[in-house]
């Protein structure tokens, strides 16, 4: 009984629950609310992470792989800061999710995106972050096999992964402003957004053409080593 209800809690949580807290906190409630969506944000994410996982250590190791992963991806965004759309956060996300597992990589992006916004300024739009990269990272979790043994695929999830992130982000800004989804706002948006989307979808394709070997073998070590 209890392994059903955790396995339905697994897709409830990211499809269901945090898409609720998203829209409602980050979007249509105000201001004076967003604070409520991050909160949520934060406890569905442990909620995910914690029940995907029944064996104790191994969600223990699991979760300081995540801690020191996160952790670079928060300094990679602060240092890079200067330069827009270009950012390692999505590249170490994917990483993390193919060798460690998607829900880690749930973890980490969106513990990245709650972190560094501390530095760049928390917002409505930090639920849409946490919930974008969070996702991102769960699904190179269940394309994890093919992303690990080509490296074209990885690159295309790259480019997949800058063009989903900044259209996701467009309908906060859409939300945002309209209190509602409007198709043209929408389309401005997106049109408005191009740049900083293909410059974006560039970096996450460098960043893992780069990183993918050297995090993907320390990664891969530590998950034999380690039982994670």
């Amino acid at each position: 009984m209890l392994k059903r209800i955790r396995s339905v809690l697994r897709w409830a949580i990211p499809l269901v629950l945090m898409p609720l807290f998203v829209v409602l906190g980050g979007g249509l409630m105000g201001e004076r609310f967003y604070a409520w969506g991050i909160l949520g944000m934060v406890l569905l994410t442990q909620g995910l992470y914690f029940v995907s996982f029944e064996k104790r250590n191994t969600g223990a190791r699991r979760l300081a792989v995540a801690a020191v992963m996160t952790a670079l991806s928060v300094l990679g965004r602060i240092v890079l800061a200067p330069i827009p759309g270009f950012k390692p956060i999505t590249a170490l996300v994917v990483l993390t999710a193919i060798w460690i597992g998607g829900e880690t990589g749930f973890l980490v992006g969106a513990l990245s995106a709650l972190i560094s916004n501390f530095f760049s300024g928390q917002g409505p739009w930090t639920p849409f972050q946490m919930f974008a990269w969070g996702m991102l990272g769960l699904l190179a979790g269940v394309l994890a096999e093919p992303l690990k043994r080509n490296r074209l695929l990885l690159a295309a999830y790259g480019v997949f992964a800058g063009a989903a992130y900044s259209l996701f982000m467009d309908v906060w800004t859409v939300l945002w402003y309209n209190g509602g989804i409007n198709w043209p706002m929408y389309q401005a948006a997106v049109l408005t957004a191009l740049p900083y989307t293909l410059s974006y979808a560039a970096s996450n394709v460098v960043f893992l053409m780069v990183l993918g070997k050297p995090i993907g073998e320390k990664l891969h070590r530590v998950k034999i080593k380690y039982g994670v």
